[in-house]
């Protein structure tokens, strides 16, 4: 039954019990509080998550409306709608002078003691999420997103709507000939900086090339085009380059049913002539039948001061120019096209110099108009706007994508082109020296990475489940993987033992960044703009539990040599030289001697290979108890699809493109990787930065930069938990698939790698796991929580950066 009474004038309480259902979704023993008129006496219907309560603030109507209450489940009517608040709110408020007014009824302080059970069911309800999507490919890919063991993607996989899309993104992809009427300030800090970056020595360009066809005196007509565009491209803010002339009446000649529309409406691409030349618009009349009389032929209008001109191709000019003017323009708005498109910012202007080269450098002179934003009128020539443009940047552009591909993905993917050559060509290190080419292979790294990413969520999200849990798994950590196997090949062909150290430390530096910064820096960023975060705390409970036994297991076979092992110490010397060997000595280079004796082979090695056994087996038993026998806990209801269907869906990237563009980039990872640990050696060697903090940071947490920046995507939107499952999956899969892939491989491939590793290691994740389970208890998150994970963090990487370089390097 349920038992409602009065907690204080403005709010009720409504504790129930039992079984109250409401789409297989069971509330026992749950508190909600309403918000409702302190003089409302009658029954009062709420909806909440498409459930009917019933609260009243009548007190002296209980006994007569308990009935009432527990058969309110079944009516359907409501009255008013209320925001519900958490308990929490209500609380404080019960406290206070009112609440001498309370009534509670005989057995009423057994509910007292539920309290703490009804928050839990509170934040369960508010971890409950709906997902709506344009369609059902996309569906699927939010549904992935919430899987134990599937990457975690944000960038949309198919095509959105145009007309769905937000007036920011849309002033993003429109193109540069459209004319407003209305214009924002023209001098912009934008607009200030291209006169500073490219105006002046474009105008400057064109200045020259100008007098270069003045002196041909054939090419003079394109001399003045280039006059004109020098002080268009100085300033071309709020100014408008048409085509006039007849071409867009000779095409409505040719093909009456083009699309060659007119209009008088000054923000549109096509302008109307003079108003005199408006036709009258007539009356229409009902048609009459009337006898067939062939119409006396009307002469076509001719534009006034419009001789009959030589065709395009056809004039000695047009050769001149493309000879001697064209040239050098196709050099400087190229290179102003690539600074601004690398720029992102700055894409307007790549378009505007792309609309120019292509468009308007190859139209006659005489067609050419450029009108400022004050004057508008065309001498009764019908004109087409080309080119008009009124900002140089816009910030939001850090969201433009091409192809599903984000602009700074496209931008970073020539860099991979230029690292492979230069690293392979050069190897004399002429073109460019060792630090360069293993900065540019680590760079490389960043590209690839996101696209290894948008292929796995393309396939994930247009398969079925156990296809997308493959390739999750098979191409999950290709990225970090490629380059640990091919480290340790470099470090035993070399007999570098400094490799297979940095290995290690790039392996305890990306779960320490993926346990402690990437949650970290989502809570900061999130907190900052939502102020405070809820998510599943018992979701992330499962994280936190596979953690702890992932790590548990990863480092047994440290503590097991650390028991069992003999510390062996090299240069032992005496403090005092005069003394007897009974003294106090001073030693260097201890560690545990595993190769001696039979402690390895007998003891540590069978109890790495069966944990590398065991692993793996818990990770298949977390994605059987998450995404099958306990998927509720989740919470995740799939809302109404907006666009039904699969086959009506425009998908970036179909499954066979997805599969070839995961293996091209798999290759170029493993060449790239090559590179970077071929080059690697130069920056070891440095004394003032330790071995240890460069695999901590540099090779661990470059590779993770796009899963860092979805994380901070989904916590801007207010969906923490996807953002502490991005770090948290990743330093699960790094324990329990990628160490026991490595200790595979090196069991056929003796590379000396030893999962033993060192006891800054080992202390540093155990401290970070437990640190992160005890700020995940609550379910809630700040930017204090995340402060406190990122300074703990930055300790760590301090103490790696003054640590002693690894034994041996």
């Amino acid at each position: 039954m349920c038992i409602a009474y009065k907690m204080s004038p403005a709010a009720v309480k409504l504790p129930c019990s039992g079984s109250f259902y409401n789409r297989g979704l069971h509330f026992n023993r749950f508190i909600v509080t309403f918000p409702v008129p302190a003089t409302t006496s009658s029954i009062t219907y709420i909806s909440h998550n498409s459930k009917r309560y019933v609260v009243f603030a009548g007190a002296e109507r209980q006994t007569h409306l308990i009935s009432k209450i527990c058969a309110a489940r079944t009516e359907v009517k409501k009255r008013f709608v209320f925001k519900v608040f958490p308990v929490e709110m209500s609380l404080s408020s019960q406290l206070s002078s009112d609440t001498t007014n309370r009534r509670r009824r005989p057995g009423e302080h057994t509910q007292g003691a539920r309290r703490h059970s009804c928050e839990d069911s509170w934040e369960e309800i508010q971890s409950r999420r709906t997902i709506r999507a344009e369609n059902e490919v996309e569906a699927n890919k939010l549904v992935n997103n919430y899987r134990f063991g599937f990457r975690k993607w944000k960038s949309h996989v198919t095509e959105r709507p145009f007309e769905d899309r937000s007036e920011v993104v849309k002033e993003l992809y429109s193109e540069l000939n459209i004319i407003k009427p209305h214009a924002d300030q023209f001098i912009t800090c934008g607009n200030v900086l291209y006169v500073l970056l490219f105006g002046w020595w474009v105008s400057l360009v064109y200045l020259v090339v100008g007098a270069l066809m003045f002196v041909t005196v054939i090419g003079i007509p394109y001399g003045k085009l280039c006059w004109k565009l020098c002080c268009y491209f100085l300033w071309p803010f709020g100014n408008t380059i048409h085509e006039i002339g007849n071409t867009l009446r000779r095409c409505c000649e040719e093909a009456p049913d083009c699309e060659c529309s007119v209009t008088v409406e000054d923000n549109s691409p096509v302008l109307l002539p003079s108003p005199a030349e408006v036709p009258t618009p007539e009356v229409p009349t009902p048609e009459v039948p009337a006898p067939e009389v062939p119409a006396p032929a009307v002469p076509a209008p001719e534009v006034p001061d419009r001789p009959l001109r030589t065709p395009y191709w056809h004039r000695l000019s047009t050769y001149v120019w493309l000879l001697l003017g064209y040239p050098p323009l196709v050099i400087i708005h190229s290179l102003v096209c690539f600074i601004s498109w690398i720029l992102v910012f700055t894409i307007p202007v790549s378009k505007m110099n792309a609309q120019t080269l292509s468009i308007i450098l190859l139209l006659p002179p005489e067609d050419v108009l450029i009108s400022t934003s004050s004057h508008r009128k065309h001498q009764g020539y019908e004109t087409r706007a080309l080119l008009c443009c009124y900002r140089a940047a816009n910030w939001y552009y850090y969201k433009y994508a091409v192809d599903g591909i984000n602009v700074f993905a496209v931008n970073l993917l020539p860099l991979v082109i230029v690292a492979l050559v230069i690293g392979y060509v050069d190897k004399e290190n002429q073109l460019a020296s060792s630090d360069v080419k293993f900065a540019m292979a680590i760079s490389s790294i960043i590209p690839l990475s996101y696209y290894i990413g948008m292929g796995i969520a393309s396939i994930s999200a247009q398969s079925n489940f156990a296809v997308g849990a493959v390739v999750n798994a098979t191409f999950g950590s290709i990225t970090e993987l490629t380059f640990y196997i091919t480290a340790l090949l470099r470090g035993h062909r070399a007999t570098n033992p400094c490799l297979q150290e940095v290995v290690k430390a790039a392996l305890t530096g990306t779960l320490l960044g993926c346990i402690l910064f990437i949650p970290g820096i989502c809570m900061i960023i999130g907190g900052l703009k939502h102020q405070e975060q809820r998510f599943n705390s018992r979701s992330a409970g499962v994280s936190s539990a596979l953690l702890f036994i992932s790590v548990g297991g990863v480092f047994a076979p440290t503590l097991f040599s650390k028991a069992y092992g003999n510390l062996v110490c090299d240069a032992c010397s005496s403090i005092n030289a005069t003394s007897n060997s009974s003294g106090p000595f001073v030693c260097h280079n201890c560690h545990y001697d595993l190769k001696n004796g039979t402690l390895f082979h007998d003891h540590i090695e069978p109890l790495v290979y069966t944990v590398s056994v065991l692993l793996p087996a818990a990770y298949v038993i977390g994605l059987i108890f998450t995404l099958k026998t306990h998927s509720h806990i989740y919470n995740i209801h799939v809302g109404e699809v907006q666009v039904g269907g699969h086959h009506g869906t425009v998908v970036h990237w179909s499954r066979w493109r997805s599969l070839l563009i995961l293996i091209v980039a798999t290759v170029l990872m493993s060449a790239c990787a090559d590179l970077a640990t071929e080059h690697i050696q130069p920056i070891l060697n440095q004394p003032n930065i330790s071995q240890y903090f460069i695999g901590v940071t540099v090779l661990a947490m470059v590779p993770e930069i796009p899963e860092i920046v979805n994380g901070i995507q989904f916590a801007l939107q207010n969906n923490i938990s996807l953002s502490l499952e991005v770090g948290s999956c990743i330093a699960v899969q790094v324990c329990m698939l990628q160490i026991p892939i490595l200790v595979l491989f090196n069991a056929f491939c003796d590379v000396g790698f030893v999962l033993v590793f060192s006891d800054q290691h080992m202390w540093a994740s155990i401290f970070s796991v437990i640190l992160v389970n005890y700020i995940f208890m609550d379910g809630k998150s700040d930017y204090f929580q995340g402060t406190a994970l990122v300074v703990v963090y930055l300790i760590l990487l301090a103490l790696y950066f003054f640590a002693p370089s690894p034994a041996g390097c």
